[in-house]
């Protein structure tokens, strides 16, 4: 047989489109051409197959081999190619049982030896390939990760050698089992903090109804350890919203298959570009806000952020989506975070402390502050003052509640959200606001003076709403009250406002 059909999967964004690999042998002077819109890294694969069917004890055909990657309109990049390439060389010289290969999919990347090192978007393969009711073998080390995945067979290779024997029938690979993850071993306490009671509640509310915050105070005073102790209250994900976590991690090459079902806690540096965060490349990749889809973003020092990054943060505050766009490509990935922000009132960061003076200028308080926007403050749902902590505070022997006894509130409150509306109070469009978040009369008539004195935007107005609702959840009552509506007021303070 001189010709060999293979079964593969390539990444599109969030997709994995199936690749079939065709392998020719003709006669004439020994060449290997590779066509099919390959990238670098794939040509490279002549290489790296050539080398590890040699090292595989395999007999590398002196012919015409070319190999195609259908259809050929579709990008392809990495090293994924590299196992079903050398599978259909061995199967077009009749080396290995073609027939053997029907019902199976192959990823892997090879290396000289012949072993085979993890790839990228493991996960999305998996799925895909479950959905097609195919087997899919892969590295080792990502076979934990794609049996994850309901509906697929996944077959755990270490080596090209191995595949081939068991694709021979001479040994067997077993399956890979999914195995349940074990819980991870500690998570920060909100037990840790002292003190700063406004802002412990303040993260509550965010918790409790998906909200966005921003903490605002002088260094030192807990505004990171805060942000930090966000997931340890978010109630556990279900499978589905786990899943699509895992799957975009997958793309991104961070997911651990033991951190299953856990909330993902995305802090990039300040210095990161906008593809960093918002996902780019002439590949398109998912960026910081995707990979923490589902979990908490936190920016500490947000006014260090370059203008025109946190100017991109507007769009999939308000979508949970973020659409990439290349000259040849195009990818959507989502992008429902949970944002959690940190900065200082001036860039010294004592302005309005009460022991410390502010050695900045007021020009340079004001340039400082106005590197964020009025729109991306305005989409912010909690802002919120955290103070120096006095020594009496720090020195208490009694912490404060701890994680889990806030985390059963947000549990039950976030329960009656999803029971009466099917989603979070923070993504509740216009309409649904409406319906579910209106004030009694009183509640009504005091959010109307907080609009006419506080200028409120009509953005600003239905978050107020959303916050207020989330404040009557954690406390049991069926509509916003007044109460509610004047903390959810309070919580649309500017930075540094006296």
């Amino acid at each position: 047989m001189t010709l060999a059909l293979v079964r593969t999967r390539a990444l599109d964004g969030l997709a994995a489109p199936e690749v079939t690999v065709e392998v020719h042998l003709a006669n004439g002077l020994p060449a290997f051409t590779l066509v099919g819109l390959p990238d670098t890294e794939v040509r490279e694969a002549r290489d790296r197959v050539r080398a590890a069917l040699v090292t595989s004890q395999f007999q590398f055909p002196q012919r015409r081999i070319t190999v195609n990657l259908a259809p050929a309109d579709l990008p392809k990049e990495g090293g994924r190619f590299d196992l079903p390439i050398a599978l259909g060389i061995l199967a077009a010289s009749g080396q290995i049982p073609a027939r053997a290969l029907a019902g199976h999919e192959f990823c892997g990347e090879l290396s000289l030896d012949g072993s085979l090192r993890g790839i990228r978007g493991a996960l999305a393969a998996a799925l895909a390939a479950g959905r097609e009711r195919k087997t899919l073998a892969l590295p080792r080390v990502n076979a934990g990760e794609a049996a994850l995945a309901r509906g697929v067979t996944v077959l755990p290779v270490d080596s090209l050698l191995a595949l081939c024997a068991h694709l021979s029938g001479r040994s067997p690979i077993a399956p890979c089992a999914a195995r349940a993850p074990a819980p991870p071993a500690s998570v920060p306490d909100l037990a840790d903090v002292r003190g700063q009671l406004q802002a412990r509640r303040a993260l509550e509310v965010a918790a409790a109804g998906g909200h966005s915050l921003l903490f605002f105070g002088p260094p030192g005073t807990g505004k990171s350890m805060l942000a930090q102790r966000l997931p340890g209250l978010l109630p556990p994900l279900d499978e589905n919203e786990a899943l699509e976590s895992a799957v975009v991690l997958s793309l991104g090459g961070g997911f651990d298959a033991a951190r299953w079902g856990v909330r993902p806690f995305r802090a990039p540096h300040h210095s990161a570009s906008a593809a960093a965060l918002i996902g780019g490349g002439s590949i398109p990749q998912p960026g910081e806000i995707s990979l923490a889809h589902h979990g908490v973003l936190f920016l500490d020092e947000l006014p260090e952020f370059d203008r025109r990054v946190l100017e991109s943060l507007r769009e999939p505050l308000e979508s949970g989506m973020v659409s990439v766009v290349r000259t040849r490509r195009r990818a959507e990935f989502p992008a429902r975070f949970q944002l959690v922000a940190a900065m200082n009132p001036c860039p010294c960061g004592y302005a309005g402390h009460p022991a410390k003076a502010c050695t900045c200028t007021p020009a340079q308080i004001e340039r400082y502050r106005t590197r964020l926007s009025g729109p991306l403050l305005d989409r912010i749902d909690l802002i919120i003052e955290v103070p120096a902590v006095p020594f009496a505070d720090l020195s208490a022997r009694r912490a404060g509640e701890s994680s889990a006894e806030v985390r059963a509130r947000v549990t039950c409150a976030r329960a009656r959200q999803m029971s009466r509306q099917g989603a979070p109070n923070a993504r509740l469009d216009a309409g649904r606001v409406e319906t579910f978040c209106m004030p009694d009369a009183a509640g009504a008539a005091l959010l109307e003076k907080a609009m006419q004195r506080l200028n409120l935007s009509a953005r600003a107005y239905h978050r107020v709403l959303r916050v207020a609702r989330t404040l009557a959840d954690l406390s049991g009552d069926e509509h916003p009250g007044a109460v509610h509506m004047a903390e959810a007021i309070q919580y649309r303070r500017e930075p540094g406002a006296r």
